[in-house]
């Protein structure tokens, strides 16, 4: 999955709009024009479409969770110059106040039943003999259980 797809399901999951996202970056300390953020939610073979890099991403996911958790005093954490899924991962869980039990619900919510030690492998630091990466499955269906859980049709 790239960035710019999770973005867009985030957006979508939250219904968030295009102040709200640049609301978000604005948590972070980072600046963003409407038009960033809608060259970002184009479709890949849209001409307009810009690649969101894994600085820029990681920078609205420290935001959501400013959103979300509220802002710490101090410095903000830096955001990391390369992302993978279980970075990504650990930062929803974090911006969402998530426990296991709640993430293990929100897969079966997708259908993706997973067990705890699997769970927790993927939270775990990359040298850690139980590590495990995360897969592009296992963060889809992640997502597809938080839209289940947190959008509402109207």
């Amino acid at each position: 999955m790239t960035n710019n797809d999770i973005l867009r399901r985030i957006r979508y999951i939250f219904d968030l709009s295009d102040s709200a996202m640049i609301a978000i970056f604005g948590l972070a300390d980072c600046q963003v024009t409407r038009e960033q953020i809608s060259d970002w939610l184009k479709k890949d073979d849209d001409p307009a479409y810009q690649r969101c890099s894994d600085t820029k991403f990681a920078i609205f996911l420290n935001g959501l969770i400013n959103d979300r958790r509220g802002k710490k005093e101090g410095a903000q954490p830096t955001p990391e110059k390369r992302l993978n899924n279980n970075i990504i991962f650990v930062k929803l869980k974090i911006a969402l106040n998530l426990k296991a039990e709640d993430i293990l619900e929100v897969m079966a919510l997708a259908g993706f039943p997973l067990g705890k030690h699997e769970l927790s492998a993927f939270f775990r630091k990359p040298g850690h003999k139980h590590y495990r990466v995360c897969q592009d499955q296992i963060l889809r269906n992640f997502l597809k259980g938080l839209q289940l859980k947190y959008r509402t049709e109207a």
